[in-house]
């Protein structure tokens, strides 16, 4: 849920792409465990997955869609949401895209002869390690690299960090995860003032990723080790 809105109703990139990538890496962690040839996979299904998404809606950003985000006052939600319809629209982009979704993971986990980068593949991985999580989660959400599939957007270790944090406040007894959770609020605050108020992984870096072997090969020589160290909160 804290996903849902484009992280935390900032109007980023449309929750239903944050959870197809999950969906895509705990598909990649069930058929090769655990490693950096997961990781790709999981990274290859998040760039079909966002390319899905922006070919059925003609942008892969949730404030492009609604026109709201975190800044919207709540006559405007209620005008959107229920009195529009708005959630009854995204009721149905949910149902047209999941089975697109679900093909793009199935086509690009089957492919064969994928070569991947020795470690560290992917910057939401990378935290997922650094906060001690399991490999199931680390590869979970691997595909978040670069702004989901190094696409550029809203920073994909912080929509990790934002995920990891939602589940240990359910595992603490919360009854669910809301968009106003303080901890995950300081944590984007840290975040900001950390990238100069930037959440765009393309802005951040100053380019989005060609590859997966460029992203890999950044990481190794230290890119976005700051701003691991600042999400790497438990």
């Amino acid at each position: 849920m804290p996903l849902a809105g484009g992280i935390m109703q900032h109007g980023y990139q449309c929750g239903m792409i944050w959870g197809a990538t999950l969906a895509a890496g705990a598909q990649a962690y069930r058929l090769l465990g655990p490693g950096p040839q997961a990781e790709t996979r999981a990274i290859i299904a998040a760039q079909r997955i966002v390319e899905s998404f922006r070919s059925q809606n003609n942008t892969m950003n949730c404030i492009d869609i609604t026109g709201m985000d975190r800044s919207s006052s709540a006559m405007q939600m209620t005008m959107h949401f229920l009195i529009k319809g708005g959630s009854i629209r995204c009721f149905r982009m949910a149902a047209k895209y999941a089975p697109a979704a679900f093909s793009e993971i199935n086509t690009a986990l089957s492919e064969k002869n994928i070569e991947a980068p020795p470690s560290p593949v992917s910057c939401s991985a990378m935290l997922a390690q650094k906060m001690g999580v399991s490999d199931m989660h680390a590869v979970m959400v691997a595909g978040f690299a670069g702004g989901i599939g190094l696409n550029g957007g809203a920073c994909g270790a912080l929509g990790a960090a934002i995920w990891f944090m939602g589940m240990n406040r359910l595992r603490e007894g919360a009854r669910k995860s809301d968009y106003n959770d303080p901890r995950a609020l300081d944590v984007i605050n840290k975040f900001l003032k950390c990238t100069n108020y930037e959440f765009g992984c393309a802005k951040i870096v100053g380019r989005k990723f060609e590859n997966i072997n460029g992203h890999a090969a950044y990481l190794s020589d230290g890119g976005c080790s700051k701003i691991i160290e600042v999400l790497a909160v438990k």
